[in-house]
């Protein structure tokens, strides 16, 4: 005889019982939807270029492409030697167009003390060039200042460097983002949220229009006093305007007992603060960014070649860890930067796009990837494309079904929803 369908069992969970646990979940759902939007994949910079308040101007970008180009046109075997896929001449553009993303006048460490009287003039001159910048093409397209810290001591001089800035800078330049140095407590992202919040009324400023980064220098920024991680819940009381941590190797090194010889990106200590870091931003919209390192190409042509490699190999450390974005302060350090960038992305290309494709076509190509995946691999396409690494024409190359709103479709859409 003919096997029979077994009849379907009757759903034995009551309407009350379902809706009972549909209430549960309901605040949960809009408690996640809220404080993790998703990440924020497509133009972030791959650098913050920091330089002293007391010698910017407009021309800080050009010197320092100009310079750059002159680090590889200076040391040729070099960089041909470190060009394994072909970036250099789009590296050349790329210093002569535009060498500089993200620009920071520093105010902080980089800066000092100084008297009231210079530090107001150097603060309005900054506003003064930021504007100028903003308005430029070839200008970075994010800016902004890092003020003093939150501290007793320095506080009070931080507000007045910030409102001076705006000041001379006519309002909010478009792009601008202040830094705040040295987060040691929940507590004080929340003095920043009303600190503008008190500036855009004071300055008849658009509501929300001032947005800050939290730059991790502490370790109690980490784990605070009651072993919580104090960033996490930071992160979730900036109300919105927090667009970035930055990581500050040198600080955090040496505040965990780290001797100066042995303080790098690299280091155990620093990997961790970064980690946590990553996993705290994760699905916010939060920006991460890498330290610095203060090591650069002078000397010796051996002393040169070393720095230069070991600059590269950071980049290429911190991009292959997630970690898109990081300080330059030295404009060799551009050269570098680029060059290592664009070849991470470059050689990338064939295989994320490949396997995107695949998925697209409902067709394995020997990888079964999960949605998940497949929006990973848009993202490094993605940001392949914003900086300049490859095209969509290379995309195209491999597949006429991905372009740039394919991969923003990938992206955007809700991990375990339907095919894009």
């Amino acid at each position: 005889m003919p096997s029979q369908e077994p009849e379907s069992a009757p759903a034995r969970l009551s309407e009350p019982a379902r809706l009972r646990i549909e209430g549960i979940l309901d605040p949960v759902d809009a408690a996640l939807a809220r404080d993790f939007p998703g990440d924020k994949i497509g133009g972030q910079p791959i650098h913050t270029v920091y330089i002293p308040a007391s010698v910017a101007s407009v021309d800080v970008p050009g010197e320092w492409g100009d310079s750059a180009l002159t680090s590889i046109e200076s040391n040729p075997d070099l960089f041909a030697s470190l060009d394994s896929s072909g970036v250099l001449q789009t590296v050349r553009e790329t210093l002569a167009r535009r060498p500089i993303q993200d620009l920071r006048i520093d105010f902080e460490d980089g800066y000092g003390w100084r008297s009231d009287e210079v530090e107001d003039r150097h603060a309005r001159l900054a506003g003064q060039v930021l504007a100028a910048l903003s308005s430029e093409t070839s200008g970075p397209e994010w800016l902004g200042i890092r003020s003093k810290g939150l501290a007793p001591h320095e506080r009070r001089r931080g507000f007045r460097t910030l409102e001076l800035v705006l000041d001379g800078a006519g309002g909010v330049p478009d792009g601008f983002v202040f830094t705040v140095p040295k987060l040691r407590a929940v507590e004080q992202v929340d003095a920043v949220v009303a600190l503008c919040e008190e500036i855009e009324r004071a300055h008849g400023l658009d509501e929300r229009s001032l947005r800050f980064e939290l730059q991790i220098e502490s370790p109690q920024a980490i784990i605070g006093s009651d072993g919580s991680a104090t960033l996490a819940a930071a992160l979730h009381r900036a109300d919105g305007r927090c667009t970035s941590l930055h990581y500050g190797t040198y600080d955090y090194s040496a505040a965990c007992g780290i001797t100066s010889a042995h303080q790098s990106l690299a280091h155990p200590v620093a990997d961790h603060a970064k980690n946590v870091m990553l996993v705290a931003a994760a699905q916010t919209g939060v920006w991460v960014c890498d330290g610095s390192t203060q090591v650069v190409p002078s000397g010796s042509q051996d002393q040169v070649d070393a720095a230069t490699r070991r600059h590269f190999d950071l980049v290429t450390r911190s991009l292959e860890r997630g970690f898109y974005q990081g300080w330059d302060m030295h404009p060799s350090h551009l050269a570098t930067r680029w060059t290592a960038t664009l070849a991470f992305f470059r050689t990338a290309m064939p295989t994320a796009a490949s396997r995107v494709a695949a998925y697209l076509d409902s067709a394995s190509g020997g990888m079964m990837d999960e949605p998940a995946t497949a929006q990973a691999l848009a993202a490094v396409l993605v940001r392949g494309l914003d900086c300049g690494a490859t095209t969509e024409q290379d995309l195209q190359e491999v597949s006429s079904s991905i372009t740039r709103d394919v991969l923003q479709g990938l992206l955007t859409r809700t991990v375990g929803g339907p095919l894009v």
